[in-house]
C-alpha cells in the first residue's frame, strides 16, 4: 500500500500528520464516531493490513486496531448521539465531529488531512482527500478506529435491544433493518430526523423523543404533517434511504 502524500508531508517537515475519518455516517440508527490519529514517522510500513477499514475483515480490522492503539504517537475518539445528529443534521454533525477530534489530541499536528470533506476551522493547515483513508496512512488509521468504536457500540445496543439485529448491520438501512423499524418502530437511538424512521415512527403515532431537524423527505411523514414554506422551513434533502444529507434549514420538532 503506497502512502506517498504522508511520507512527502513528513519529508518537508510539516508534520506530525493527523488523519481524520468517521463511521456511521450513512447509518440510521446509532452513533457517528470520528477519529484523529498521528502515526509515527515510518510507521505506515509497520502496519501490512492498514487500509480503508470497510475492506477489512473485522478480525483483520480488530488487530489494525490493537496494533494503532499501541503504536501511535496520538489519537482522539469522539462519539456524537444520534440526539445530537437529529438536531444539527448529519453534514453539520460530521465537520464539527472532525474538529473535536483533532482538537483532543494531545500533540499539536502541523498538518491535517480528512477524508473527502474540507473542514473549516482546524487549528493547522488541512487538505481534504478524496478516498484519504485508501491513500494516506493516518487517515487509513483514523477509519479504523471509527470504525471498530462504533461496531461495539452498535453490538452493545443489540445487547440492551436485540429486536432490530444492530450487532448485523451496525444501523445501516439494510431490507432487515427496515423490517424491524416497520414491525417495532423506532428506538431512541434511531435517528429520527431521517425520511425511513420518520416513516415508521409516523406509522407507529410515535413523535421524536428529542428535538429533531427534519429533511424534507422527512417533513411529509408527521401527522399532522408540517408544512415547510408556512414555517419557514427550507426543502432538505433526506439523510438515508438514498437520499443526500444537507445542512440547510430543517423543521425543529420539539
Amino acid at each position: 500500500m503506497p502512502w506517498g502524500l504522508l511520507s512527502a508531508l513528513e519529508r518537508r517537515g510539516l508534520g506530525p500528520v493527523a488523519g481524520v475519518d468517521e463511521a456511521g455516517r450513512g447509518a440510521c440508527a446509532g452513533p457517528l464516531v470520528v477519529a484523529a490519529c498521528v502515526l509515527r514517522p515510518g510507521d505506515a510500513a509497520r502496519l501490512p493490513e492498514l487500509t480503508d477499514s470497510k475492506l477489512l475483515t473485522p478480525l483483520a480490522r480488530d488487530r489494525v486496531y490493537d496494533r494503532v492503539l499501541a503504536r501511535a504517537l496520538d489519537y482522539s475518539i469522539v462519539v456524537i448521539p444520534p440526539a445530537e445528529v437529529d438536531a444539527l443534521g448529519i453534514h453539520v454533525t460530521n465537520i464539527e465531529g472532525m474538529r473535536r477530534a483533532v482538537a483532543g489530541l494531545r500533540t499539536c499536528p502541523g498538518y491535517v488531512l480528512t477524508d473527502g470533506f474540507r473542514v473549516p476551522g482546524l487549528p493547522a493547515p488541512s487538505l481534504a482527500v478524496i478516498k484519504g483513508d485508501r491513500a494516506v496512512a493516518c487517515v487509513a488509521a483514523a477509519s479504523v478506529l471509527a470504525k471498530v468504536t462504533r461496531d461495539r457500540i452498535m453490538a452493545d445496543l443489540h445487547g440492551a435491544d436485540p429486536r432490530y439485529g444492530f450487532d448485523v448491520h451496525k444501523g445501516y438501512s439494510t431490507v432487515e433493518h427496515g423490517a424491524a423499524l416497520t414491525e417495532h418502530g423506532p428506538s431512541e437511538v434511531h435517528r429520527w430526523s431521517y425520511a425511513n424512521v420518520a416513516t415508521a415512527a409516523a406509522a407507529h403515532g410515535r413523535r421524536p423523543p428529542h428535538r429533531v431537524t427534519l429533511s424534507a423527505a422527512a417533513l411529509g411523514q408527521l401527522d399532522p404533517p408540517v408544512d415547510a414554506p408556512a414555517d419557514g422551513v427550507s426543502q432538505n434533502e433526506g439523510s438515508a434511504a438514498g437520499y443526500r444529507s444537507s445542512s440547510r434549514g430543517g423543521a425543529r420538532i420539539p
